[in-house]
Formats: structure tokens, C-alpha cells, sequence
């Protein structure tokens, strides 16, 4: 999928410790078939002087999720939890009270959530959006 400048998207990060999180972007500039200049949204340069900017793969990049209304989730539901700046990919293990405990494979750790911190996972698959909500 080719993105024209001011898109707005969302960057896959593959390095370790940010496997599975998703940070809002805008495309600044497309310098190749396979690389864009973007600018986080979200991130900040390590001098906090203003907002990160950096060449991405056009295979890290994908455009924003539609919005999917819920008004609850169950156990398995695999989602999104807004945490770091980012969205980080997970399961629901169970709810407590009005928040839900959201296990995240990578690391093997669960952490609770805010129904409003919190979206259906999906997945973008040859130019077509693939959601696992039961």
C-alpha cells in the first residue's frame, strides 16, 4: 500500500522489548517504494526537544484500524491496551472489578486496564483488516 504525505498510521515496532506495540504516526515524506519518513505522534526525540521522527519500512507501517464498538470484553478476546506511548498486543484473562487483566505473550506478564485503555487487535492482511473478536 503506498501512503501519500500527512497519513495518518500507525508504526509495528520489531526490536526486542517492543514486539507486538503499534505508535501512531504521520507520514512526513516517501523516499522509496519500501521507506517513509515518519513522525511519532506519541514519541519524543531522546532530547525531548519535540516529536521523534525516523525512516521506517514501508512494512512496518500500516493505516489506522477502523474503530470496532464493544461495550464489553471476554476472556481470549485478543486487544490492544494503550500503555508507553503505544498500543501493545494481548489477551484478556479475566475482569476484576471494572478493569480487565490483559496477559501479553512477550512477556509473559498481566497487567489491568480501563475498558477506555483498551481496543479490539487487528490484524492488517493483504490490504484488508482481520479483527478476532468473537
Amino acid at each position: 500500500m503506498a501512503f501519500r504525505r500527512a497519513d495518518r498510521v500507525e508504526i509495528s515496532n520489531k526490536e526486542e522489548g517492543f514486539v507486538g506495540s503499534y505508535y501512531l504516526a504521520n507520514i512526513i515524506a516517501w523516499l522509496s517504494n519500501e521507506e517513509y519518513i515518519v513522525q511519532y505522534r506519541t514519541l519524543l526525540k531522546d532530547d525531548d526537544s519535540g516529536p521523534l521522527r525516523e525512516i521506517v519500512s514501508a512494512d512496518h507501517i500500516r493505516p489506522l484500524p477502523p474503530e470496532i464498538l464493544v461495550t464489553d470484553f471476554s476472556s481470549s478476546d485478543v486487544v490492544d491496551a494503550y500503555d508507553k506511548d503505544g498500543w501493545w498486543v494481548g489477551k484478556i484473562s479475566r475482569k476484576i472489578g471494572s478493569d480487565y487483566l490483559v496477559k501479553f505473550e512477550n512477556t509473559n506478564v498481566e497487567y489491568a486496564y480501563p475498558f477506555g485503555l483498551l481496543r479490539i487487535h487487528q490484524e492488517w492482511v493483504d490490504g484488508v483488516w482481520v479483527y478476532s473478536k468473537k
